[in-house]
């Protein structure tokens, strides 16, 4: 079982978009927050040309499709613009931003009246698959599947664990920083880790029992 769950885990991590790699907030991005802060509107596009891939797949995989996650991409980035004098330059920019996409998410969600909208008809589209595009066709086409699969799994998810994994696995984050996002303690992270990663390995057993079963 334990060896099952990390398969998973590694098919979740297989499937992330290029994340910022430096971290806490460099001086580049430092002296842009404080001219954006001053009134220049070129040095705050600076910034969401910078995060706008990570702040759009955070929200379209909270959400579950592209119209919703353009519409929390926008927000996300009002919200930014808004409240970024309250940002303090010992803070670390992305996950103040997250923590922003993840409210705008959840306020967005209960604005609309549900929880989140199927992959799957975002899947039959092909948004899902065309993530990335491999140059190896047939590594492409068994990443295609796990894809499609990790989408249908993640509409099975409660929107606390649904919230935790993307975080996690998808976007790459820290335990300690998921928990610091979603206002929770590591331990309850780690419970809704678990317990979200059981659930895909379950829903992809199914899937492949029914899949053989032809």
């Amino acid at each position: 079982m334990a060896c099952d769950i990390a398969e998973i885990a590694l098919m979740m991590n297989s499937l992330e978009l290029n994340r910022d790699a430096a971290g806490e907030t460099d001086a580049s991005l430092q002296m842009l927050i404080e001219r954006a802060v001053a009134g220049d509107p070129a040095a705050f596009e600076s910034i969401m040309n910078r995060y706008q891939q990570k702040v759009v797949s955070t929200a379209w995989r909270m959400l579950g499709n592209r119209e919703d996650a353009r519409d929390a991409t926008q927000e996300a980035f009002l919200r930014a613009y808004k409240y970024l004098g309250s940002f303090k330059p010992d803070q670390d920019f992305s996950g103040w931003l997250y923590r922003i996409v993840i409210n705008v998410c959840r306020d967005l969600a209960r604005k609309r009246g549900h929880l989140f909208t199927s992959l799957e008809s975002e899947r039959e589209l092909g948004t899902v698959e065309n993530l990335r595009s491999p140059e190896d066709v047939e590594a492409a086409a068994i990443q295609s599947q796990q894809q499609a699969l990790i989408a249908r799994a993640l509409d099975t998810l409660s929107k606390k664990e649904r919230a935790a994994i993307v975080l996690r696995d998808l976007e790459g984050l820290e335990t300690e920083e998921v928990a610091r996002i979603l206002g929770s303690s590591q331990a309850t992270v780690r419970a809704q880790i678990s317990s979200a990663r059981a659930k895909i390995k379950l829903f992809r057993d199914r899937a492949l029992s029914r899949a053989r079963r032809g």
